[in-house]
């Protein structure tokens, strides 16, 4: 088992393959940045699979391949196979924007992939191309292949806004009950300088739960093995469906005390925390061809410099990265 400093069991690595997006999320990436990392500086598929190695063999069980948006990374369909083979992988899912699923979701099936989140804030077409700056029936499109390609579960992310999208969270339940995807709602994040601009539109969620409450019967969900995942989300169930929300509140109730993931940079470095600054570069030990037990005492290492806690409000300058730089 790999155990930090706060007895915090760190099983769930966030695997981040490019910086890149195809879309301009307005909390994410601000619409003119270029500043991304060159191809050349990214792990290498060879280089990933030797660390991913190295972290299943001390106790990480969980991948989740993120970026940037990580369907923009070149053959990426070809890396899922060889990390799905890893002894002691055992939950093997991407995050993504959907935008290219059209095309990918039934390799990404087929290469082991066996569940996805998608970003998706809206249902409204202008509204969506305000936030993102891209096309909202390609994403639609990618999320009917994916549902065609029966991954599942399919989770909707949904980070709400106020006065930009918290009108919409019935119609999204209404959406995702209608398809069978699971719902997380998620609070604004102040990482970096987009999201500690777009932190003026936060809203506590449990303003939206409340709401909720008004139009469904929420009770708490049992959820399966794959439904509950490994992340932050408190699940209800919607009464007389098979229909699951969940709500992720980093910030007006912090999960800290039960954080069991760590994020990779598809330059390398492990970040510890999204609210923090420690981080620990493996690039260097993988191009000096460092053994699986030189990188395994590297990640025990690495792992007991998370920090306790974020400091999303105690410290907003603190935390200068993009999300898109940080890994998702």
């Amino acid at each position: 088992m790999l155990v930090d400093n706060y007895n915090r069991h760190i099983h769930y690595l966030r695997l981040s393959v490019t910086d890149r997006c195809d879309l301009r999320c307005t909390y994410c990436l601000p619409e003119q940045y270029s500043d991304f990392e060159e191809p050349s500086n990214w792990l290498s598929f060879d280089e990933i699979e030797e660390l991913i190695r190295a972290f299943a063999s001390v106790g990480v069980a969980k991948i989740r391949i993120t970026g940037g948006e990580p369907l923009t990374r070149k053959n990426i369909d070809q890396l899922i196979p060889r990390l799905a083979r890893i002894n002691g992988i055992d939950d093997l899912s991407m995050s993504t924007n959907a935008t290219r699923l059209d095309k990918l979701a039934a390799p990404l099936a087929d290469a082991g992939i066996s569940r996805i989140n998608v970003s998706l804030d809206t249902l409204k077409p202008q509204r969506f191309k305000d936030i993102t700056k891209g096309k909202l029936d390609k994403v639609i499109t990618g999320l009917m292949a994916a549902k065609a390609a029966k991954l599942h579960p399919i989770k909707i992310n949904m980070v709400v806004m106020k006065g930009v999208n918290d009108d919409e969270a019935e119609d999204m339940v209404d959406f995702c009950m209608e398809h069978n995807f699971t719902l997380r709602f998620i609070e604004t994040m102040p990482v970096g300088d987009t999201g500690r601009s777009a932190f003026d539109q936060y809203i506590n969620l449990d303003e939206i739960k409340r709401r909720l409450s008004s139009k469904y019967e929420l009770l708490p969900a049992h959820l399966g093995r794959g439904m509950q995942g490994a992340g932050p989300a408190k699940y209800w169930q919607i009464a007389g469906s098979d229909t699951t929300i969940g709500f992720i509140t980093p910030i007006s109730q912090h999960f800290c005390e039960t954080c069991n993931r760590v994020r990779l940079s598809a330059d390398g470095v492990l970040h510890m925390c999204l609210g923090q600054e420690h981080s620990f570069d493996f690039k260097p030990l993988l191009q000096a061809n460092a053994s699986q037990a030189e990188l395994q005492d590297a990640i025990r290492h690495a792992i007991n410099l998370k920090p306790e806690r974020h400091e999303f409000t105690e410290k907003p300058d603190q935390v200068i990265r993009f999300m898109a730089k940080t890994g998702g």
